[in-house]
């Protein structure tokens, strides 16, 4: 981590106004816990030093509604940390930055969703400054959203010194003996719907890995750009984006080194599920799952390291063919096998390495870097002094 300053190395002083960018995209139902569990030794550290934390984190996308409130995270961290942790349900206004004034030494507040702004995922840079208000100072941590450039992510950034969470760090490093560099067999399995599965992983996986098994919005994108009827099976929330890119991966690669199933599982209007051959899929129908080829079992089986980006069927659904035989060819191999994302690890029964990166473990692989430790390292070389709010 040269060129960033990591919280771990600060000497922390009673009554610092620390704000901490954390990535608590974890639903009422506390499913996993796992993307709150990796912050909470660094926020009892600020704590226990007397620091005034505001904790921001973001759940669901103001997109398509799926953003709430995040109580239910305040009454977790106060369970976990052994300590009230209050709840303001705002977070750029006049009234949150007065709150964050009065937090006494060690109180750690939770501010509001930042994702039920709309300028959030558009890094909106008059956002990321009344977000910066809360602080004069920034703890980043939530590597699940390190790939991406919102405003209470890299965009405080811009108005605050900042320093990479321990949290950050650690699944950084974590992922390093994964690195496509690595010596041996690897496969890459895509699932999921968030379109960096293909923007990022169908198109990079495809460059160092022996075979990449697409599923999901992945393989349905795949099936589209081939000239495959897909029917209704959803296509994402950036189809346009990713058609460009899974055109330019089958025109590189001419197929070769891509997993296209022979028979698909889809589903009808009434739910009811068939398989069909991948050519004869219906319009009133959507592809849910496939089955794996053999010889795809084969080399998963032999791999030497294997990557699950994702479910590859609607596994919440009860679409779990194409799980169960990635799991079942890795069950003898779980060292070597890694899962990626909180959907993931939270759906798949999977007791191997895991980490609760999805997009940012995928960009970090291919890339050898996340947006989050760009904008880091930027921010060190303007200087760890500057305020501008």
């Amino acid at each position: 981590m040269n060129g960033i300053r990591l919280l771990s190395e600060q000497r922390l002083r009673p009554g610092e106004r620390w704000i901490y960018s954390a990535g608590f995209n974890v639903g009422p139902a506390l499913a996993d816990t796992g993307r709150i569990d990796v912050e909470l030794a660094d926020l009892a550290r600020l704590s226990a030093a007397g620091a005034r934390v505001a904790l921001l984190s973001h759940q669901g996308s103001a997109k398509d509604g799926t953003a709430r409130h995040l109580g239910h995270i305040a009454d977790y961290l106060g369970r976990r940390l052994g300590q009230p942790v209050r709840y303001v349900p705002e977070n750029a206004t006049a009234l949150a930055r007065a709150c964050a004034e009065e937090l006494r030494e060690g109180e750690i507040a939770l501010f509001g969703n930042t994702r039920l702004h709309p300028g959030e995922e558009r890094g909106d840079p008059e956002l990321a400054r009344a977000l910066a208000a809360l602080g004069d100072r920034v703890a980043v941590g939530g590597f699940s959203k390190a790939h991406r450039r919102h405003a209470s992510n890299t965009g405080l950034l811009d108005h605050l010194p900042g320093y990479a969470a321990a949290a950050l760090v650690d699944e950084a490093h974590a992922l390093d003996p994964w690195a496509a560099t690595a010596d041996g067999r690897s496969v890459g399995v895509l699932g999921g719907v968030k379109p960096e599965k293909t923007l990022i992983g169908l198109a990079g996986l495809t460059r160092t890995h022996d075979l990449v098994i697409p599923g999901g919005v992945v393989l349905n994108t795949l099936l589209a750009a081939a000239g495959h009827p897909t029917g209704r099976s959803a296509l994402g929330s950036a189809p346009e984006r990713c058609a460009e890119v899974a055109r330019d991966v089958l025109a590189r690669t001419g197929g070769h080194g891509l997993h296209i199933p022979r028979t698909l599982v889809v589903a009808g209007p009434d739910g009811a599920t068939r398989r069909v051959p991948v050519d004869s899929v219906p319009a009133d129908c959507a592809v849910v799952d496939f089955d794996i080829e053999p010889w795809a079992l084969d080399l998963l089986r032999r791999a030497d390291r294997v990557l699950v980006a994702g479910t590859p069927g609607r596994y919440a659904e009860g679409n779990r063919h194409a799980a169960a035989a990635v799991l079942g060819a890795r069950a003898g191999a779980r060292a070597s096998t890694l899962l990626l994302g909180g959907d993931t690890v939270a759906e798949l029964p999977w007791d191997g390495p895991r980490s609760t990166g999805g997009g940012s473990a995928l960009q970090y692989l291919v890339e050898g870097t996340c947006a989050v430790f760009e904008a880091l390292m930027d921010n060190e070389r303007r200087g760890a002094g500057h305020h501008d709010h």
